[in-house]
């Protein structure tokens, strides 16, 4: 490696910078024949920082910076490397030698470079680039992958008026970096104050892609070889978690926000305040749609769950997660003051009533009544949540599922008898066995959203 960096020191930055990416070409495509997952040496890492990252080797030395023109001829020379590598394992490891936090003082650099190319690759729809972005997010500590969503949003919601609609239309080429992107906007804003929560435009386009098709929330589930236990401190596998926190927190969350721009003592102009209240209107409507869709999404889930033999043994809606979103609740209820609040409070729970009892009919939120009974027992009272917590006539459990644990509240108990008909009226039918959920384009279905 010595030779090639002697070699690379001669041409400039954009040379060298193209030459890297040869060279990691060459010796990963070598390297993939021997073994599947190759590691990356100190030698070809140590290239990357200092030729592509501009952070140079020797202690001490001012770090080089590349003008603006130079950086996006750089964006451009990778761009077209990976859109031009037809090989998907070797554009993998490339990315993931590129773009993988190391822990050192070229990570701003690598997060900067990245947010730029990704964002490059949307505008220009490079679809390789945003599939490499989406396996990166999947693999890459959250921390890190709530920085890119940042970037991105930065890029398409606040710097220029009206470019939310290039974001938009990756829906279709890549549905796998729309799944991933989801999933770390919903981590990235929490509503847990008025700068967290999301923007108009970015809820307008995250809905719109979910209500058009909610099978997009589950790709990255459905095409990836999971173990029941996942690793701690990476994005979820779908973002169910952070999009039933959005819906259930959003009336509390704007209900706060308006509160506190009347309690800043200057209340707005009528011009304002109709403005944003038609704002608050919108919103509060993409979040009744967003609603109706996670629910069929977790409808989807027992089928899925099976076939992949994690029934009753992995929860994508974790119940570690639906602890704090309780808690949280019960702080905002507090604050807010439910005698100014009580519409607002009522939704919120309705959708926490009806999110928590679906997901536990699919098989996605594992926990025993008496656990969620202890954690909703400090919540405001809601007449919906009390009949889901309270659970229903107890049945003989899934095979699959430990004692103890929730079960499945569509179908009729096992021995218990139907409803007898009146004499007046025809016969009731049997219920039908719990269905497996699949998805039907204008399909009729069972659970209204709270609006």
């Amino acid at each position: 490696m010595s030779d090639i960096r002697h070699s690379l020191l001669r041409r400039d930055a954009l040379s060298a910078a193209k030459e890297v990416l040869y060279h990691l070409d060459i010796y990963f495509s070598s390297q993939l024949q021997s073994a599947p997952l190759p590691l990356v040496d100190k030698g070809p890492a140590e290239l990357l920082e200092e030729f592509l990252f501009q952070v140079p080797k020797e202690r001490g030395a001012p770090p080089k910076r590349l003008n603006s023109l130079q950086e996006l001829q750089l964006l451009e020379i990778m761009c077209n490397y990976f859109q031009e590598q037809t090989k998907d394992s070797v554009r993998q490891i490339i990315f993931s030698s590129l773009f993988s936090p190391q822990g050192n003082k070229a990570d701003d650099s690598r997060m900067a470079l990245l947010g730029k190319l990704v964002s490059m690759a949307v505008a220009v729809c490079r679809v390789p680039v945003l599939e490499c972005a989406a396996f990166w997010l999947q693999r890459t500590p959250a921390v890190y992958c709530v920085r890119l969503a940042r970037a991105l949003v930065d890029d398409y919601c606040n710097l220029v008026p009206g470019s939310i609609q290039t974001l938009k239309q990756i829906f279709s080429a890549s549905p796998r970096f729309c799944c991933q992107f989801i999933t770390s906007v919903t981590a990235l804003y929490d509503l847990s104050s008025d700068d967290l929560i999301p923007p108009s435009d970015l809820l307008e386009l995250i809905v719109s892609w979910i209500f058009e098709d909610p099978r997009l929330i589950l790709i990255t589930f459905l095409n990836t070889p999971i173990a029941a236990n996942l690793p701690i401190g990476f994005l979820e596998l779908t973002p169910l978690t952070g999009l039933i926190r959005w819906c259930v927190k959003a009336p509390l969350a704007y209900k706060r926000k308006k509160k506190a721009s009347l309690s800043n003592g200057h209340p707005p102009s009528k011009i304002a305040k109709d403005l944003t209240s038609g704002e608050d209107r919108d919103c509060h409507q993409l979040y009744s749609k967003l609603h109706l869709s996670v629910l069929q999404v977790l409808m989807m889930l027992q089928g899925h769950l099976t076939e992949k033999n994690l029934y009753g043994r992995l929860g994508l809606v974790p119940f570690d997660h639906v602890v704090p979103l309780v808690e949280e609740i019960n702080r905002l209820s507090d604050e807010l003051n439910p005698l100014n609040a009580s519409k607002e409070i009522e939704l919120a729970l309705d959708r926490l009533a009806q999110a928590l009892q679906v997901a536990m009919a699919s098989g996605a939120l594992l926990c025993t009544r008496d656990d969620l009974r202890t954690v909703c027992s400090r919540l405001p009272h809601n007449n919906l949540l009390q009949l889901v917590i309270s659970g229903p006539v107890q049945q003989p459990s899934h095979g699959t599922l430990p004692p103890g644990f929730y079960p499945h509240i569509h179908t009729p108990p096992l021995g218990y008898p139907a409803h007898a008909a009146h004499p007046a009226l025809p016969a009731h039918p049997a219920l039908p066995a719990h269905p497996v959920q699949t998805f039907i384009p204008g399909m009729t279905f069972p659970y209204r959203p709270i609006r």
